[in-house]
């Protein structure tokens, strides 16, 4: 038995058709610019300019050892962060929200952005190859291409597309404003707080920030990969359903009749059908059927056996000559009859 608030959630209506955000110009400016100062980030630490030198000024700083009484609290916050936590929170959620609008466009959605950040970033992160803090070995240097992986920041881009999405799938304009200031700030505190830690340099976190963006910026050009992937995983339920649902069977009834097919006569005349492939059915008759030839081919038709009926004498086995329904004895003689002449033998 379902419990009252599955009762209740099904006599809801279905929500509305919800529209993805389009490709605006003032979105495709967004994404312009961040791709530039994305760019920008990358040239700066490459030839080493002012940006590398305010990374070490932070490092030498040591955040983590100016305010410690904050440390055991940040350790905790920068896993909003983290991939494998953040990922299953948000999908725990938009699941549920799958499941009430009828659709598998929320967790799609985040499938794919979870995609791609993987992919971009961390195909610089690998071809870039940068140290980290803790792992520096000159002073000044931007440390590329050194074998690391911390550029750019891992945590801050997840928190940037991770939050960020549910600002994005958001139904409402109000909904859409609150939390994208609520995902704003988580992942501007994300960033901070892998600085204070030591992990990344600034420009790891600036970094980050603008490949989320980057990411949630160009979903509009994969909502039609989204829908594709969303009818065809339908389709292939409504596939298996019909594979799944058994097969109706008519029911025979034991000792019922059984319909056999008469052949058709030919052009000489009608061929009567083989009684012994003839099946008897209940109440000693023989149920047959009605052929007609259509385009070479003999077509069954089954036709009900006739009421049972009561043979009078008349239709009954013939009997025999001398009264008895016996085969007569050839040693025997008949009632009124002479018995034949034997042969004597003997004197």
């Amino acid at each position: 038995m379902r419990t009252d608030i599955f009762a209740r959630l099904d006599r809801e209506p279905e929500p509305p058709k919800i529209e993805p955000p389009r490709m605006s110009p003032h979105r495709i400016a967004l994404f312009c610019g961040t791709l530039a100062f994305y760019l920008a980030i990358v040239v700066a630490v490459l030839v080493s300019s002012w940006l590398v030198t305010l990374d070490w000024k932070v490092m030498l700083f040591r955040p983590y050892q100016q305010w410690p009484e904050i440390h055991e609290f940040l350790d905790y916050y920068v896993v909003l962060g983290q991939r494998g936590p953040t990922a299953t929170m948000v999908a725990c959620w938009l699941g549920w929200r799958s499941w009430r609008q009828h659709t598998l466009r929320p967790l799609l959605t985040l499938g794919a952005s979870l995609l791609l950040l993987n992919v971009t970033v961390g195909a610089v992160k690998i071809g870039l190859g940068r140290l980290g803090p803790h792992y520096a070995t000159r002073i000044g240097s931007a440390e590329l291409f050194a074998g690391g992986d911390i550029f750019p920041s891992g945590h801050t881009a997840n928190a940037v597309v991770t939050w960020g999405i549910l600002a994005y799938l958001a139904t409402t304009p109000r909904a859409r404003r609150y939390l994208s200031a609520t995902s704003a700030i988580v992942s501007l505190g994300v960033g901070l707080t892998t600085v204070y830690l030591g992990t990344h340099w600034l420009s790891d976190v600036l970094l980050g920030w603008a490949a989320g963006l980057l990411i949630l910026l160009a979903l509009p050009w994969v909502e039609p990969l989204i829908t594709r992937a969303e009818a065809w995983i339908f389709d292939q339920r409504e596939s298996f359903r019909r594979r799944a649902r058994p097969v109706p069977s008519v029911p025979v009834v034991a000792g019922g009749p059984r319909a056999t097919t008469v052949p058709q006569p030919d052009g000489d005349g009608a061929v009567a059908p083989d009684p012994a492939l003839e099946p008897v059915a209940a109440g000693g008759h023989t149920a047959t059927t009605t052929g007609t030839v259509t385009g070479g081919r003999s077509r069954a038709h089954p036709v009900a056996p006739p009421h049972p009926t009561h043979l009078v004498r008349s239709d009954r086995a013939p009997a025999a000559a001398n009264g008895s329904r016996r085969p007569p004895h050839a040693d025997r003689v008949p009632r009124g009859g002479t018995a034949p002449a034997r042969p004597m033998s003997g004197g």
